[in-house]
């Protein structure tokens, strides 16, 4: 345990939907729900008003629906999350060379390695620096806890939620913790909780009550050795800025089982493909494929391929991929297809025996047939399953905006900007040749070069087949 409250955590507040509501301001002060909107759904993040309702991470959209029918659902928007997500980390890098990112939204910070808090007034106020400058630079809030070791600077974070600082001075970690229930210490799942409850211990003083003896007794000597630890808030886990990422993959859950095989195989050739992209993004490669299939009752099943050496080559992975489906039966139904990649390593060394079956065989899929006159062929029109709530859009005349809904051939927008007022609502033809899809716009407006305009605020006018509505 450190003697001053250098250890930070960071944790943005209820971070995707913040990041939406911020992008939109007709939603701001309202319920927002982020997830898959689909019959199989789960909520990503639910914003605070939504929250008041009984929504949290990890329930299924259909019981959030339930708990708060009038929400803005909306699908996640990745490429921005991370976007912001970058940005923030960036200035946990300044305050120390120590930084231990856990998610997107979440991270460590030894203050001490860098020299920016030896003392606990000096790490108080480059707490406050730090929120400010994440607001100033992102437009969305996160909240900070300073103590002198991980757990205890991760129980202020959360007692400072939403947007504060709460700071635990070494000494006082014994009377924070009593209260507190059991569940609040960290490996204290709903298991090992109802073991402990059966014993009557329910809080934090209640275990270091039950001495250490007894927790050995009831968990084993490692689980109830640490838990003891923790519980007198005893933690002397380092921050550690590099965290080694052991696997890559990519997963999809299905809103209906799917049976037929050509699209199964089709869907893992897709997940093989994003795999590797997220693969060659993080500078890796890997030499174990690995499928999962979770079928149509629940069961799931796992099968892995080590090739002859690390690759992050799309064709392998695909050429692994389908060898591993060929072993497992799905007629009955698949719910989940996962495709991941493990074993990693820095370099690439090619399986080239798997390449040069992959080039051997004949596309699957016949590339489409250019139009009379050698034109390229039309692009199919979209769908209003192309139009989901929550994603960028642009209209020749109207500009950008989000879509709001979709259905019976329409789909809804909303034309506004993260600095303008809320916006207008106009509804569109899913085909309407001036709609398409459209880029995030910054959250924060920055300074324009001179001379020069941002390309958001050009567009060109022209008739609009759209209807409006207030």
């Amino acid at each position: 345990m450190r003697g001053q409250p250098t250890v930070l955590h960071l944790d943005m507040d209820a971070f995707y939907a913040s990041v939406e509501q911020a992008a939109k301001p007709s939603l701001r002060g309202k319920p927002v729900i982020v997830g898959g909107l689909g019959p199989r759904g789960v909520v990503a993040t639910a914003s605070y008003e939504a929250r008041r309702f009984g929504v949290h991470s990890a329930m299924p959209m259909a019981q959030a629906r339930r708990l708060s029918p009038h929400a803005a659902f909306l699908v996640p928007r990745f490429q921005v999350y991370r976007a912001i997500s970058e940005t923030v980390m960036g200035l946990l890098a300044e305050l120390s060379p120590l930084v231990e990112p856990l998610s997107l939204d979440e991270a460590f910070v030894d203050l001490a390695a860098g020299g920016t808090a030896a003392s606990a007034e000096e790490a108080r106020r480059t707490g406050e620096r730090l929120r400010a400058g994440i607001r100033e630079a992102t437009g969305v809030t996160g909240s900070v806890g300073l103590a002198g070791s991980k757990m205890l600077a991760k129980i202020a974070s959360e007692q400072a939620k939403p947007d504060g600082l709460v700071l635990i001075r070494p000494g006082t970690e014994r009377e924070l913790l009593a209260p507190m229930p059991v569940r609040t210490l960290p490996g204290v799942g709903p298991a090992t909780a109802e073991v402990l409850r059966r014993a009557g211990i329910t809080t934090v003083g209640e275990t270091v009550q039950a001495g250490e003896a007894e927790l050995l007794r009831l968990l084993g000597k490692a689980h109830g050795a640490s838990l003891y630890l923790m519980a007198r808030g005893v933690d002397e886990r380092p921050v550690v800025a590099d965290r080694d990422t052991k696997s890559v993959s990519v997963e999809d859950t299905f809103d209906v089982d799917v049976t037929d095989r050509a699209r199964i195989r089709f869907e893992v050739a897709g997940l093989a493909d994003r795999c590797t992209r997220r693969l060659r993004a993080a500078g890796r490669s890997g030499r174990t494929v690995v499928l999962k299939v979770r079928r149509y009752d629940f069961t799931t099943l796992t099968r892995s391929e080590t090739l002859r050496g690390p690759t992050d080559d799309p064709e392998v992975v695909q050429e692994a991929a389908r060898r591993l489906l060929e072993g497992v039966d799905t007629t009955e139904g698949v719910r989940l297809l996962g495709v991941g990649v493990s074993g990693l390593a820095d370099f690439t060394q090619e399986d080239l025996f798997a390449q040069a079956l992959q080039s051997s065989r004949a596309p699957e899929q016949p590339a489409a047939e250019p139009s009379p006159g050698g034109a390229p062929a039309p692009r199919t029109a979209p769908r209003a399953t192309d139009w989901l709530p929550g994603l960028d859009v642009t209209h020749e005349r109207f500009g950008p905006g989000w879509v709001q809904g979709s259905g019976v051939g329409r789909v809804t927008v909303r034309f506004e900007r993260p600095d303008s007022p809320p916006g207008r609502v106009r509804t569109f033809l899913v085909d309407d040749p001036e709609l398409t899809g459209g880029e995030p716009l910054p959250l924060v407006e920055r300074a324009a070069p001179a001379g020069g305009g941002s390309q958001a605020d050009s567009v060109s006018s022209g008739p609009s087949r759209g209807t409006s509505r207030p």
